[in-house]
């Protein structure tokens, strides 16, 4: 078993390229679903952070609303790090859990662990290999406006409060431009699986 962690920037293409990846045959484990799954109602995440950050920030079906516990943290560094430590302890754990699955029924998988926060929460020590997607600065704003229907002030917050992308680029292993040629991006995943499925562990 090989598992690639998968980050970049934020909306810098990483769900595109880790569809590439399982078109190719790769095992996916999101790492944003998981923490959807650790934070829903009753749960022990859930349950610390509605007595951190209060009820204000919860859907009437008692849901964790994103988008108002974003506008708290995304405003506080401080506040923003002790939502992390809820949160990433219980994914990592997730994670590693599903990979074991994962390595049960195929010993020979390659797992994508697709994480936007891979070197801030640390799982960059659970990965053998480092891919990182990148895109311009203005590509990223465009992006989150459109998807995340966010001003250009608060794409740009949100940019700014993860690690710089230069940053990510030099402990990468693979970079892959998540703005180019999509026919070209497949073409280097596909000979990233193949190189990896050879048993080589140089890329």
């Amino acid at each position: 078993m090989i598992v690639l962690g998968l980050t970049g920037g934020i909306a810098t293409g990483k769900s595109t390229v880790a569809q590439m990846f399982k078109r190719y045959g790769a095992f996916i484990i999101d790492a944003d679903q998981l923490a959807r799954d650790v934070v829903r109602p009753g749960k022990p995440a859930w349950r610390e952070i509605v007595k951190v950050f209060g009820e204000d920030i919860l859907n009437p079906n008692r849901s964790i609303n994103r988008r108002a516990l974003g506008e708290i943290v995304f405003h506080n560094r401080r506040r923003l790090r002790r939502l992390e430590r809820i949160i990433h302890p219980r994914v990592a754990k997730a994670q590693q859990r599903l990979a074991r699955k994962i390595a049960e029924r195929s010993p020979e998988a390659i797992i994508v662990y697709e994480v936007p926060l891979l070197f801030e929460s640390g799982a960059h020590k659970r990965v053998d290999k480092i891919v990182v997607v990148t895109a311009d600065r203005e590509t990223q704003i465009a992006r989150l406006k459109r998807r995340n229907g966010l001003t250009r002030a608060e794409a740009l917050r949100r940019i700014k409060h993860q690690m710089p992308l230069s940053h990510k680029v030099r402990r990468a292993d693979v970079v892959l431009d998540g703005t180019g040629n999509k026919a070209t991006v497949r073409q280097e995943v596909r000979r990233l699986i193949r190189s990896l499925h050879r048993g080589s562990r140089h890329l």
